[in-house]
């Protein structure tokens, strides 16, 4: 199992200032890493410093919280594409759909695939907040908009990735969308095991530690 090619390299962090993000990128370099996931203002930096590279760059839309008009989400996106981005995580409006608004959400998915084409969408549904129904309606409705993954956490929210939520989120996909697990992955076998299962890209700030069998590292991402 070459670990490395499910990790994007992520730094998402309020503070993350320019010589970081050079170094996330040297790191994925380094370590061959699938991607790097940095915040929009990024992009462009480090589409730049991975040029030349096939490490990919992906750009969160709508982070942390989910909770900007679809509008401005679809002109994130395309912009993030614009400067350099392949892949964009998206956070769904989360509280749209606690309301039972599932329509919503659902089209919201499905006007930034369209924006963004042929480039992967993952969409991040921030677990944490959501029953274990919840998790499966939005699941299926990630795929009814042609998502590419489903992703369960941003990993700022009260809690990470779980191997039980996965499996529920595995069920309801069946194929017809990958997986992405992020938060609280700074371990090797917890990395391992999420791949065991289905799990096919690993969101995390750990990842030369995970390769490298190093210490975890407890920054959250």
């Amino acid at each position: 199992m070459q670990i490395n090619k499910y990790i994007d390299h992520t730094l998402l962090k309020a503070t993350a200032i320019k010589t970081d993000i050079v170094k996330l990128c040297n790191e994925a370099k380094e370590y061959n890493f699938y991607a790097v996931c940095v915040n929009g203002c990024y992009v462009e930096l480090a589409a730049k410093e991975l040029q030349g590279s096939e490490v990919k760059v992906a750009a969160v839309i709508g982070f942390p919280l989910g909770g900007m008009t679809t509008k401005a989400k679809v002109f994130e996106a395309k912009d993030c594409i614009k400067k350099g981005a392949s892949e964009i995580d998206m956070v769904i409006n989360i509280g749209k759909l606690l309301d039972g608004e599932e329509n919503y959400v659902e089209k919201e998915i499905r006007l930034i695939k369209e924006e963004i084409g042929e480039n992967v969408l993952k969409v991040i549904f921030e677990n944490c907040y959501l029953s274990k129904e919840q998790i499966k309606v939005a699941s299926q409705l990630a795929v009814e908009a042609g998502a590419d993954f489903v992703k369960t956490s941003t990993g700022f929210g009260t809690g990470g990735a779980t191997f039980e939520d996965v499996m529920i989120m595995d069920s309801v996909v069946d194929g017809k969308a990958q997986i992405k697990a992020a938060g609280g992955i700074r371990d090797i076998e917890t990395a391992k095991k999420y791949v065991e299962i289905g799990v096919t890209r690993l969101g995390t700030s750990s990842g030369v530690a995970l390769v490298t069998s190093g210490i975890s590292d407890k920054d959250q991402y």
